[in-house]
């Protein structure tokens, strides 16, 4: 079936959601595995720096063992991949791995999907087939609910708020990376443009956390697996999603994204043992499957028409 079905579309893209729901818990423990402190910026940019440099090498390699030939990009491609790759990869994982060791992997998840209602909402100011609607409305409603409502158990500190605001800063790079990747990927190849954005992207967070200092300790099989899983998890994700963007109106697949909170917040309590099935988690997850299904629902019906 084609990419292009609208069916084919949803099952790829909550594929794409579980992946980057198992990220958030899969951090910590790679964290723990590096040795990596809380308070240790530098290091975190590496770790970040190198889990998507070999992301775009395994995006890339894909490429070439399937074409073989490695993916070409025109002269005039260059910038606006590079600046895919600083917004999509540097600008939204370089808040992301500052605050995730500030905040639960629930709350990252979580607040994470506040990406979704920012490119919902914009979306018709950079594409005339993106309309908002009723429903459209209706659904970020109910999802920034679900956000707000995973906030209010209390137990909230400086720090939690500080992380819990970088990782909303990630969320506003990831929504202007949706618009920069759909723009770009019309004529193009989506995983050649992934492949490159994501190796540029990590190069950028490489230096980063070199010049920050940044050290990893490389003695732990186990962090090298974990490494590898997330290294994975973006080239398999990104590539899918860019694909899906390509071929499918903005606000249509990135709605999906807010199951990632569901998947990321079920994830992190089996994998940490972070307290997340209290009354406020079960509420956001119903609010933020509540948003999906009315925003989806509305799409669907201008599908059948």
């Amino acid at each position: 079936m084609s990419i292009k079905n609208y069916k084919v579309a949803a099952a790829l893209a909550i594929f794409c959601t579980l992946l980057w729901g198992t990220a958030f818990p899969f951090i910590k423990v790679g964290y723990a595995q590096f040795g990596i402190e809380g308070n240790d910026i530098g290091s975190k940019l590496l770790f970040a720096g190198a889990r998507f440099t070999l992301a775009g090498i395994m995006v890339l390699f894909i490429f070439l063992v399937k074409n073989k030939h490695l993916p070409k990009i025109e002269k005039n491609g260059i910038m606006p991949v590079m600046l895919l790759g600083s917004v999509q990869t540097f600008g939204q994982y370089i808040f992301t791995y500052i605050g995730i060791g500030f905040t639960s992997g629930a709350n990252t998840s979580v607040i994470t999907a506040c990406a979704t209602f920012f490119t919902v909402l914009f979306a018709p100011l950079f594409f005339k087939s993106d309309k908002l609607n009723i429903c459209k409305i209706i659904g970020c409603v109910l999802g920034f609910c679900g956000v707000l409502c995973v906030n209010s158990g209390g137990g909230v500190t400086v720090d939690t708020l500080f992380g819990d605001f970088m990782i909303l800063m990630s969320t506003l790079s990831a929504a202007a990376g949706n618009f920069i990747s759909k723009g770009i990927v019309r004529d193009r190849e989506p995983i050649s443009v992934t492949g490159f954005q994501l190796l540029f992207g990590g190069i950028l967070l490489l230096i980063a956390g070199f010049v920050t200092g940044g050290k990893l300790d490389f003695s732990s099989i186990k962090g090298l697996l974990v490494l590898l899983w997330l290294a994975f998890v973006s080239a398999a994700a990104f590539a899918i999603w860019t694909a899906l963007l390509k071929h499918h109106p903005a606000s249509r697949i990135c709605v999906f994204n807010l199951l990632v909170p569901v998947f990321g917040t079920l994830l992190s309590g089996i994998m940490l043992g972070e307290s997340v099935f209290g009354i406020e988690t079960i509420v956001s997850v119903v609010l933020i499957c509540a948003g999906i299904f009315i925003s989806n629902m509305q799409i669907k019906k201008r599908c059948e028409r």
